[in-house]
């Protein structure tokens, strides 16, 4: 497996690259603005598939669209469209219904768990630094996730033409071979040596970040490649099951293999290779931990894992109203990932110790009433409440701020409003525990926050 994964990182994805580097033209004809201006008709193009219906027969047809470009994205379309032909629908109409039933916990575990656990290989996290996209606009990142998870995961998300799943994550292809297209100054099949960094004023954009990089192909192989893409799937798979599991609400085999399932077909769609996929919990954990072991093997200086891992609990920790709370985050974190990617992220710092001592105290005892309170209710559980009310304030002040909405077509916007506001009772819990729950939350059903 290892001799495997070498290989792997010297392969990024040949249908999404090939089709940028023609999209954008040979670096010795174009020039950097130019070339700018390509990538900016190519995003107003990609921007226009807003449901999975509208990659039928796409013609790629604008400003600035050259016939190059035109023909090289209509390819790309009409090669990564469709769903691979071991794709079970009814797997993954159940893992949709999984991801909403657990409703804010999911978005919880979104936040504590998965995109953390990204960071801890220091490629990705020295490309995403590169972008801005976790310092600067620490906000961005996390909602650009959201806004590729939620399409997908809505009902019909992959397999109706009204769902947007499909098409988010095509764009989200481009958007990778867009960055390795940049970083490497051409088409990463050709790529070699060191690409070094150029020298350059202020960087006024992400494209320009980009460029400005450098990259030692040699020593790092290719950014955004096949073992790190294999690697930040199983962070929104087998992390989500993984941290279930930890906080003692695992869903069963069935929904395991049903959830596994569809995140394989997302990786499909993303261009991973299908023998990089895992296909049972015990499989995806040993390769999860060959990946992180490999990447924590090959540091890179400066570190950039700390700085990102700081700016993503502090966006959580600002959403949180209770100062006793505002740790929970950084608490939650260390529960879900453990020691090891907590010190990797810079998050083994000092917390207060009431508020280390009420998470740990509450845990405990929580644990403890779950186990009495389901002799009676069978479904009890005060712990998915805690986890509950964290996920309000992340939700609703993180993801659905009026003032930045998801970038998401208005109909697919709608749908996730609906679907949060929904989230305001939890039908397994009794309707005790659902009007405890609202005095940390709010009454009734959950709204956006408005800042305007």
């Amino acid at each position: 497996m290892t001799a495997d994964l070498d290989r792997m990182q010297r392969v990024a994805d040949p249908l999404a690259d090939s089709a940028v580097a023609a999209a954008l033209g040979p670096w010795s004809d174009i020039g950097v603005a130019e070339r700018f201006a390509r990538i900016g008709a190519m995003n107003r193009l990609i921007s226009g598939w807003k449901t999975n219906a509208d990659l039928d027969g796409w013609r790629a047809v604008g400003d600035g669209v050259t016939p190059g470009m035109a023909a090289s994205l209509e390819a790309y379309v009409q090669a990564a469209r469709g769903l691979p032909a071991w794709a079970d629908p009814a797997k993954i109409a159940q893992a949709e219904r999984l991801f909403f039933e657990q409703g804010p916990l999911s978005c919880v575990l979104l936040f504590c768990s998965s995109l953390p656990e990204c960071y801890v290989v220091p490629d990705l996290s020295a490309v995403l630094q590169a972008a801005g996209q976790l310092t600067a606009h620490t906000d961005y990142r996390v909602r650009s996730t959201a806004a590729m998870i939620f399409p997908v995961m809505m009902d019909g998300g992959l397999t109706t033409p009204s769902g947007s799943g499909v098409a988010q994550i095509l764009k989200v292809r481009l958007i990778h071979a867009t960055i390795r297209h940049l970083i490497l100054r051409g088409d990463p099949s050709q790529a070699g040596g060191v690409v070094p960094p150029l020298v350059h004023g202020e960087l006024h954009s992400m494209h320009e970040a980009l460029l400005a990089h450098g990259w030692n192909v040699d020593a790092d192989g290719l950014p955004c490649n096949q073992e790190e893409l294999a690697y930040t799937l199983l962070t929104f798979s087998h992390c989500f099951l993984a941290s279930l599991r930890r906080l003692h609400l695992g869903v069963g085999d069935v929904d395991e293999a049903a959830y596994r399932h569809t995140w394989n077909v997302v990786g499909h769609l993303l261009g991973i290779r299908e023998d990089l996929m895992a296909h049972s919990f015990a499989e995806a954990g040993q390769l999860f931990a060959t990946m992180q072991a490999r990447g924590r093997a090959d540091p890179v200086s400066p570190d950039p894992r700390p700085v990102l891992g700081q700016a993503l609990m502090a966006a959580m920790s600002a959403a949180i109203p209770f100062a006793v709370a505002k740790p929970m985050p950084v608490l939650m974190t260390r529960h879900l990932c453990g020691a090891e990617t907590a010190r990797d992220i810079g998050l083994d710092g000092r917390v207060s110790w009431l508020s280390r001592a009420l998470f740990w105290l509450g845990m405990g005892l929580i644990g403890l009433i779950d186990r009495l309170g389901r002799l009676v209710w069978p479904q009890f559980s005060l712990s998915r409440v805690v986890v509950r009310v964290l996920g309000y304030h992340l939700v609703t002040k993180l993801l659905m701020d009026q003032t930045r909405p998801l970038q998401l077509p208005d109909h697919l916007l709608s749908r996730v409003r609906d679907t949060v506001a929904a989230w305001g009772d939890d039908p397994k819990a009794p309707r005790w525990l659902n009007v405890m729950e609202d005095r940390f939350t709010t009454v009734g059903r959950w709204a956006p926050v408005d800042r305007s």
